[in-house]
């Protein structure tokens, strides 16, 4: 057996066999699972590629990480403010000086082109810097009050133990933003990534230990979530959980845990953008394929709804399906490509059942075939599909595919477009394509959702803004990224003092 050693000398992986074996972190210590079983991670573009091996954790591994969280969290609630800004720009070095071979293992992992995933990679550490740095100015407020021998004033406390737990379409980007406000306000994690890309997030606790966290104030941990969910998520001492992945898991969370639980759920969506008759159509197809087929579709934000005014709807659909034909797939590694595999055999399987219905509902005009030949046999490769011919009621225009797939519904109007926008379950984000200043400004305000975007795509968001959605997209309770996303990880104590 090998290892790689981290700050401080700390072990943290181990080889085994032919693909490298990663162990839990629990405790600032590399901890093999009670159980002894692994499971593989591989490479969707060539899935006989094994990426790495991770630990099947038990329930019990889960309560051992829970624990080291829970003991380490008094010592890092006293330690000073700049000292924990020092370990998250300490962290973000230590992502930078790696980008590339980050970069690389990410794609190698979920699939997503190799200069998206360096772009994530040097966004994560922008986020570390950012909390680093807007961490020490959250404070409380002095109240005037008419009592000239009292002072009345509020203090931001950490809650205590937090879990964070995390998809595979974004494994370094969503699990930085979340993680690093918990840190700097003096919170201890419990960080569970996706089973389906964890080698990244890995590369980020390994980050956050070589810039000289303490022992126990961040554990790592991997596994089935059935099997150490409700340990990371039912116990009292997890005082808030900060999850994004499917509304039906969201949910589940929610109704399991502790009232005293704080929760907040980045969800679901179906996402559109509204092509009004003055648009820019050519910006209108740039924007309807980053938006959507970007990351082959993986990302919660991707548009997958497209309301076509009627009087544009043929001309945009032409530019659109020439555009999507013309677009190159193959694997992220390798230059030129447009589209990746999508991330996992399930997803595959997924977006093919979708591609199946919208044949039986709608009016297919590309796409949508399982890719087969020598470039694409080992991995899990679909052509993007365009649909037409959508209404409201169909499958294909209600629920999220979360794969290459665009619905087009004609519209008749802007208020025509605003109500089939708003006719969903979700709010996440939504975009329109217009030239017009007060449809730019009616859309902010008329549009359910909680990311509003006007000639940009439905994806992306900056560090610096909130982000989160509306409906069943959310908890709607307290919003990531940004200055608000601090918020969610401190409570308010009031405080009376007399002379």
């Amino acid at each position: 057996m090998t290892a790689n050693t981290a700050a401080k000398g700390v072990r943290i992986s181990a080889a085994s066999g032919d693909a490298e074996e990663f162990c839990n972190l629990i405790n600032g210590e590399p901890v093999r699972s009670a159980s002894g079983a692994l499971f593989d991670n591989q490479n969707p573009a060539d899935f006989a590629e094994t990426v790495g091996r991770f630990q099947a954790s038990t329930e019990a591994d889960a309560r051992a990480a829970v624990e080291a969280a829970a003991t380490a969290f008094e010592s890092w609630k006293k330690t000073s403010i700049s000292k924990r800004a020092e370990v998250l720009n300490r962290a973000a070095d230590h992502l930078e000086a790696r980008a590339d071979q980050i970069a690389r293992e990410m794609t190698r992992e979920m699939g997503k082109a190799l200069n998206l995933a360096r772009d994530e990679v040097m966004r994560s550490a922008q986020t570390l810097r950012f909390y680093a740095v807007e961490g020490q100015t959250l404070t409380g407020e002095v109240f005037p009050n008419d009592d000239a021998d009292m002072t009345v004033y509020t203090l931001r406390e950490p809650l205590g133990v937090v879990s964070v737990i995390t998809p595979w379409n974004f494994p370094l980007s969503i699990p930085a933003r979340k993680i690093a406000p918990a840190l700097i306000t003096g919170n201890t994690v419990v960080f569970k990534p996706s089973s389906d890309a964890p080698l990244t997030g890995y590369r980020l606790a390994e980050a956050l230990i070589a810039g000289g966290l303490p022992k126990g104030v961040l554990n790592f941990i991997t596994g089935k979530a059935g099997e150490i969910g409700p340990a990371i998520t039912e116990p009292p001492v997890i005082r808030a959980i900060s999850f994004t992945g499917s509304t039906a898991a969201g949910a589940q969370i929610c109704r399991a845990v502790e009232f005293t639980t704080r929760t907040q759920m980045e969800l679901g969506g179906k996402n559109p953008l509204i092509v009004i008759d003055d648009a820019d159509l050519d910006l209108a197809v740039d924007l309807a394929i980053k938006g959507g087929l970007s990351l082959a579709g993986q990302a919660c934000t991707g548009t997958s709804r497209i309301l076509v005014m009627r009087a544009v709807r043929a001309a945009f659909t032409e530019k659109l399906v020439a555009k999507v034909k013309a677009m190159k797939i193959g694997s992220g590694l390798e230059s030129g490509m447009d589209i990746g595999p999508l991330a996992t055999a399930k997803q595959l399987d997924t977006v093919l059942r979708y591609i199946a219905i919208g044949k039986r509902e709608a009016t297919l005009l590309c796409g949508g075939e399982r890719l087969a030949g020598p470039a694409y046999d080992r991995g899990y490769y679909v052509s993007p599909a365009v649909f037409t011919d959508v209404t409201q009621e169909m499958t294909i225009a209600r629920e999220e595919i979360f794969g290459p797939v665009l619905a087009i519904i004609e519209v008749e109007s802007y208020a025509d477009a605003i109500a089939k926008a708003n006719d969903t379950e979700y709010g996440l984000s939504a975009a329109i394509a217009t030239r017009n200043p007060r449809l730019m400004h009616a859309f902010a305000d008329d549009i359910q959702s909680g990311t509003v975007k006007i000639n940009r795509t439905t994806t992306g968001n900056l560090v610096n803004a909130p982000f989160g959605g509306l409906k069943r997209s959310s908890t709607s309770t307290f919003r990531e990224s940004g200055r608000t996303g601090l918020e969610f990880y401190t409570q308010i104590k009031t405080v009376y003092r007399g002379v």
